[in-house]
């Protein structure tokens, strides 16, 4: 299947993403900072706290609407609500108003809206493809993902002094533009099974309730969870680590022009060289794999991504850490596409933006262990640090080996079932 053979919506999701996730990593780091230079570092923090709470909240709120109203809906809602919290912080933050309480509510609020429509644009990406096409739409909207990420960075970095409200601005822009969009070309996605969905704080604890009772969604959540607490450490126990253990070295040299890097240096490198590689070679992730099972994918890549970290936690060479960001970097593209797929398979059709709200948990909960690394890698060595990623990349496998096996039990039972169903 050739991208241009993918449904409108998968094709419009995947733009809007890229407009969506570039603006997130572009302000969302620099409005923490504008609120560190307005409260201070320790109150910046909690209030940040704060808005991350209330964006798990939004979260699950917006996968139990997204079942009762449609996935469109929500979306636009969100968007709409974007465009307008963007809006107003351009005016917080402008030379005619400056305003930290304001800039803080609408932090909140713009954080809310973006939480709350992403349910419903992951479910609407299950919606529209099939297993087959799956591992290709994954695999375009990962290099979507990170190269958003790359240029979303590069302009924040570059244009957060003296041009805040301007970049805030022009997301307000890019919002109403992808609103207009949503709400012009998407189609409503939602599965249609004849039964009411019932509405309500109660349904929704109900619904959830039903989710947290979905033993294989469980498996699929922990099995991610995993992942994403080794794949945290680069910006925690990593980053420590190489900030006081690695010592200042020449990497390479032109004629008399040979820097020395550190610790701090070479972390920024590791995160470029595995930006720029995903972008590369996503590209050409398809044509390479496409003769690999989902099977040998799955495990290949996460061993050589937990084989990577490994290497990231115990090396001080800089030549050595940077092959191992090509190799973790190799593995996480291709685990990553068959992951995704995986996930889409296995979640019930009729309550699936409730199942991406809760697997969103994945990344908070590998936040908070790669939080306790920081504080364990004080008191143990690195190599104990590196053998708890390869164990975490096992456990992982093992998990994923199980759910593989159940995936093709409910494919096989359906084959049986297709012949009795249209006699």
């Amino acid at each position: 299947m050739k991208i241009g053979e993918l449904h409108p919506n998968i094709r419009l999701r995947i733009g809007v993403g890229f407009v969506q996730r570039l603006l997130a990593v572009m302000l969302m780091p620099l409005l923490v900072i504008r609120l560190s230079e307005l409260y201070g570092a320790a109150a910046a923090g909690a209030l940040t706290l704060a808005v991350a709470g209330a964006g798990i909240a939004a979260n699950f709120l917006g996968g139990h609407l997204a079942d009762v109203y449609g996935r469109r809906p929500v979306l636009v809602a969100g968007e709409l609500g974007a465009t307008l919290t963007f809006a107003l912080l351009a005016l917080a933050n402008s030379p005619w108003w400056s305003s930290g309480w304001a800039t803080f509510a609408l932090f909140l609020l713009n954080t809310c809206c973006a939480q709350m429509a992403t349910p419903a644009a992951e479910a609407m990406m299950v919606d529209v493809s099939t297993p087959e096409s799956r591992p290709l739409v994954y695999t375009i909207n990962y290099w979507s993902i990170n190269l958003a990420f790359t240029v979303g960075a590069l302009i924040g970095g570059f244009f957060y002094e003296g041009h805040f409200a301007r970049l805030l601005t022009g997301a307000a822009v890019l919002s109403a533009l992808t609103t207009a969009v949503i709400g012009r070309w998407l189609s409503e996605t939602a599965p249609r099974t004849g039964k009411d969905v019932a509405r309500g704080v109660g349904a929704m604890l109900r619904g959830y309730l039903a989710v947290a009772r979905d033993t294989v969604f469980l498996r699929v959540l922990v099995a991610a969870a995993l992942i994403s607490s080794v794949e945290m450490q680069i910006g925690y126990y990593i980053a420590v680590r190489l900030a006081d253990e690695f010592p200042t070295q020449v990497l390479t040299g032109i004629g008399s022009w040979a820097p020395a890097v550190d610790g701090t240096a070479m972390l920024g490198i590791l995160r470029a060289v595995n930006a720029a590689l995903v972008v590369v070679l996503v590209l050409f992730a398809k044509s390479l794999l496409t003769r690999l099972s989902d099977r040998a994918r799955l495990y290949a890549g996460i061993t050589v991504f937990a084989v990577g970290y490994m290497v990231w936690a115990v090396s001080n060479t800089g030549w050595v850490l940077i092959a191992a960001a090509v190799l973790l970097t190799v593995g996480e593209i291709a685990a990553v596409p068959v992951r995704q797929a995986l996930l889409a398979d296995l979640v019930d059709p009729e309550a699936r933006t409730k199942y991406m709200a809760a697997y969103a948990l994945n990344a908070r909960v590998g936040l908070l262990v790669a939080s306790l690394c920081v504080v364990l890698g004080a008191f143990v060595p690195s190599l104990a640090m590196s053998l708890l990623y390869g164990t975490a990349g096992l456990a992982a496998i093992l998990l994923y080996r199980s759910l593989l096996r159940v995936r093709e039990e409910r494919r096989s039972t359906e084959r049986d079932q297709t012949p009795v169903q249209t006699a």
